[in-house]
């Protein structure tokens, strides 16, 4: 089974609906591919979030004696110029709740950037795990570099910072913005850095964009056709000196 394959079976698989033939195939490639593993991992995080609470609206206590009355007095005969009121009022209702929903279900849709920001936040604690944080453990920029090779579609640069204080110490394939991209790994005293890299080729250059999530500092730029998302517990002055290391690396 390849990449392509499994990327559009994935859904099928998370959910269960998978005969038992195609759910082996999906294993086995799992055990050997670790970007097609994380969307996995990505997929039931979604999953999991969907079916949280955190999307669902509760009703406040005191409503439901307000509604009551109001459901009360609906039921009382009304002359025909209250019947249409009532009408109008309801309308109203219906439409301010559609507005309500599908405000707090789609915010996300106009803003492209926050979807990659969570995932890049995502990515970064799961990388934190004992075992997960890279594929290739190496200071050495000359074997990091060419681990890539074959696996992207593109090879990104791998700078040497030990001498600025920001050592190298290896890479991984991950799955960010529904494409595989190259994860370098940095460090900054006990400090870790996730560096995730992809082409961007019709993004134009940008200067760095900060955000923070839960203590975590983010950093996003363009250079050069390529998006660059740097991630960690670093304080966020010297985060934003890593970037501009990295942004003036040749």
């Amino acid at each position: 089974m390849s990449c392509d394959d499994m990327r559009a079976l994935v859904d099928a698989y998370v959910d269960g609906e998978l005969d038992l033939v195609r759910s082996l195939d999906m294993e086995k490639h799992l055990e050997n591919c670790s970007a097609c593993a994380r969307l996995v991992e990505d997929r039931q995080a979604i999953g999991a979030a969907l079916r949280g609470g955190s999307l669902y609206y509760r009703m406040p206590r005191e409503l439901k004696p307000r509604v009551d009355a109001a459901l009360r007095r609906a039921a009382r005969p009304s002359p025909p110029w209250q019947r249409m009121s009532w009408t109008m009022l309801a309308v109203a209702a219906a439409m301010l709740l559609a507005g309500v929903f599908f405000g707090r279900m789609l915010p996300n849709r106009t803003q492209p950037h926050d979807l990659v920001a969570q995932a890049v936040f995502d990515s970064h604690l799961r990388s934190l795990i004992p075992g997960h944080l890279a594929d290739v453990q190496s200071s050495d920029r000359h074997t990091v570099k060419p681990w890539f090779n074959g696996k992207l579609d593109f090879s990104p640069t791998v700078n040497d910072l030990a001498d600025r204080g920001f050592p190298l110490a290896g890479g991984r394939l991950d799955y960010l913005d529904n494409r595989p991209v190259a994860a370098l790994v940095y460090q900054r005293r006990k400090h870790v850095i996730n560096l995730f890299v992809w082409p961007a080729p019709h993004d134009p250059d940008s200067g760095v964009q900060a955000s923070s999530q839960q203590g975590y500092n983010l950093l996003r730029w363009t250079k050069g056709n390529m998006a660059y998302w740097a991630v960690s517990d670093l304080n966020a002055g010297e985060l934003e000196s890593f970037a501009a290391l990295v942004r003036g690396a040749p």
